[in-house]
C-alpha cells in the first residue's frame, strides 16, 4: 500500500502534467461520478442503513439526489464557470485585455463527516473536480459501511492518477495532514476544526471549515401551528437530529409553547407512530459513544421532558425528545446537541430572542417561523448566521445556487454549485498589454514632473470622462 506521501506525490505529478485542466477531462470525471452513484444506488441505501439505520427515503433524498443534482448542475454550468471574467478598465488600460481567470489550486484534501457520509464528502469533491484539481478524500471511520463503499467505488469510476481515498481513524488523519496540500476542506466538529487549522498553518495551506453550532428556531407572532410543527419536527428529527443545520433549540413565548406541545405530540405520532423505535422511518444514533453522550446531556438537563426521553443502548435508539422549562445555562445549551433532543426555551418577545442569539456564537443557520414579514425581516436584519430560512428548516441547503457555509465559530468558506467551484479555484488577475498608448505610458517614466503626475492621475481616475467603467 502506498504511503500517504506517495499518494500525494502521485497526484501532484498528475496535476503538474496538466491532465486535469481541460474541460473535457473534468466533464468526463463528473459524468463518471454520476454513473458511480446511479449504478450503485442500492449499495448506497444499504450502507446508509448499516451505519445509521437511515430509511431508504432519507438516504436517497439526502445522500443520493442532492449529489446527483450537484453533479448535473456542475456539468451544465462548467463551461460558463471556466470562461474568463472580463473587468472594466480606465483610460490608461483602454486597449488591454483585463480579466479574471479561474485556475485549479493543485492537490486538495477533503475530509468528510459521518452523519451524511456521501453527501458531505462528494459535494465538495464535485466542486474540486469541476475546478480542475486532483483530490484526496478522507471519509469518516465512524460510518464504516459508507467508508468502505467510498473506498471501493471511487477507484473504479474516477481516474486513479488524479483522485484517491485514504481510510482510517484519527491517527491516519494526523499523518495525512503532515503532507502539503493546496487546500483543505473539512466538515465536522469545532474541536477537530481547530486541529485541522493548526496542521494546515505549518504549510500555509488555505482551509475551508464547515462546522456546526447551535442553530436557533424562533417562533413569534401568528403562525399556522399545525404546518409550523410539521416542518419543525421534520427538520429536527430528520436523520435522528444528526444534521449540522438541524434546529438545535426553540425560542418562543410561553403561550406559543403551550399551543405547540399538543401539536408536537400529535405530529410525532403521525410521523413515527406511538412506538418510534419500531418505525422504519426513524434512524439510529451512529455509535454507542455518541448515544452515551446524548443520554448524559439529557440526564444533566434541568428541563422537563414532555415528549420521549427514553432510549435503548443496544439499538442505539433515542426517542424523539422534547424538553421544556430549559434554563439558558442548561447542559443542553452548552454545546450542539446533534441528536433527537429539542429544548424549548421561553422568552418574552422576539427582541429578547434576538438578543439571546446574538449573545452566543454565530450559528450555522437561523430559522424563524411567523406569518409576519416584519418579524421575519426583524430577525434577518438583527442576527448573523451561515444561512437563514423562514417558515421551514434545512431546505435552504438543497438549492445549489445558494452558498452553503458557516460564519465565525460555525466555520468559514462556502460551497455548493458555483460556490464550490470558486472555493477550489485561484482567481488569477490577468492583463494582456499591447504596445499602444506609449505616449500615455510615458507619463510614468522619470524624470518626474508635476505635469506628468497630474495627467497620470487623471488617466487612471474613475472620475475621468474618458474612463470605461
Amino acid at each position: 500500500m502506498d504511503t500517504h506521501s506517495a499518494v500525494v506525490e502521485r497526484l501532484r505529478s498528475s496535476f503538474v502534467s496538466g491532465v486535469t485542466k481541460p474541460e473535457a477531462f473534468r466533464q468526463t470525471q463528473l459524468m463518471n461520478a454520476m454513473s458511480m452513484l446511479q449504478e450503485n444506488e442500492q449499495k448506497i441505501i444499504e450502507a446508509m442503513h448499516k451505519d445509521l439505520a437511515k430509511p431508504k427515503f432519507e438516504a436517497l433524498l439526502s445522500e443520493f439526489e442532492m449529489v446527483i443534482n450537484e453533479i448535473h448542475y456542475a456539468i451544465t454550468n462548467l463551461s460558463t464557470w471556466m470562461k474568463p471574467e472580463y473587468v472594466s478598465t480606465n483610460l490608461a488600460t483602454k486597449f488591454d485585455d483585463c480579466f479574471v481567470r479561474r485556475e485549479p489550486l493543485g492537490v486538495v484534501l477533503v475530509i468528510g463527516p459521518w452523519n451524511y457520509p456521501l453527501q458531505l464528502l462528494f459535494l465538495p469533491m464535485i466542486g474540486a473536480i469541476a475546478a480542475g484539481n486532483c483530490v484526496i478524500v478522507k471519509p469518516s471511520e465512524v460510518s464504516p459501511a459508507a467508508e468502505a463503499l467510498i473506498a471501493e467505488l471511487i477507484p473504479k469510476y474516477l481516474s486513479q492518477d488524479c483522485y484517491a481515498v485514504v481510510t482510517g481513524g484519527s491517527e491516519e488523519t494526523v499523518a495525512l495532514l503532515k503532507n502539503r496540500f493546496d487546500h483543505i476542506f473539512f466538515t465536522g466538529s469545532q474541536a477537530v476544526g481547530r486541529s485541522i487549522l493548526q496542521a494546515a498553518s505549518v504549510h500555509l495551506t488555505p482551509v475551508t471549515l464547515e462546522l456546526g453550532g447551535k442553530s436557533p428556531c424562533m417562533i413569534f407572532g401568528q403562525v399556522n401551528v399545525t404546518v409550523a410543527i410539521r416542518r419543525l419536527m421534520w427538520a429536527k428529527f430528520f436523520n435522528a437530529g444528526q444534521s449540522c443545520v438541524a434546529p438545535d433549540y426553540v425560542l418562543c413565548t410561553p403561550p406559543t409553547r403551550d399551543a405547540m406541545l399538543p401539536e408536537i405530540s400529535k405530529v410525532l405520532e403521525e410521523f413515527y407512530t406511538t412506538d418510534p423505535q419500531a418505525s422504519p422511518d426513524f434512524p439510529r444514533i451512529v455509535s454507542p459513544r455518541h448515544w452515551t453522550r446524548l443520554m448524559d446531556l439529557l440526564k444533566k438537563s434541568k428541563g422537563r421532558v414532555v415528549v420521549g426521553g427514553g432510549g435503548s443502548p443496544e439499538d442505539r435508539y433515542i426517542a424523539p425528545t422534547v424538553v421544556v422549562d430549559v434554563p439558558a445555562d442548561d447542559a443542553l445549551m452548552q454545546e450542539e446537541i446533534f441528536g433527537p433532543i429539542l429544548p424549548i426555551l421561553t422568552v418574552g418577545s422576539v427582541e429578547e430572542a434576538i438578543e439571546f442569539v446574538k449573545g452566543r456564537e454565530k450559528p450555522l443557520a437561523v430559522y424563524v417561523f411567523s406569518n409576519s414579514s416584519a418579524v421575519v425581516n426583524q430577525v434577518l436584519e438583527n442576527t448573523t448566521s451561515g444561512g437563514f430560512c423562514s417558515n421551514d428548516g434545512i431546505v435552504h441547503i438543497t438549492l445549489p445556487t445558494l452558498p452553503f457555509g458557516g460564519v465565525g465559530a460555525s466555520g468559514f468558506g462556502s460551497y455548493h454549485g458555483r460556490w464550490g467551484f470558486e472555493t477550489f479555484s485561484h482567481r488569477r488577475a490577468c492583463m494582456l498589454r499591447g504596445w499602444a498608448l506609449e505616449r500615455l505610458n510615458g507619463l510614468r517614466y522619470p524624470p518626474y514632473t508635476e505635469n506628468k503626475l497630474y495627467w497620470l492621475r487623471w488617466s487612471t481616475s474613475p472620475k475621468s470622462s474618458c474612463s470605461i467603467l
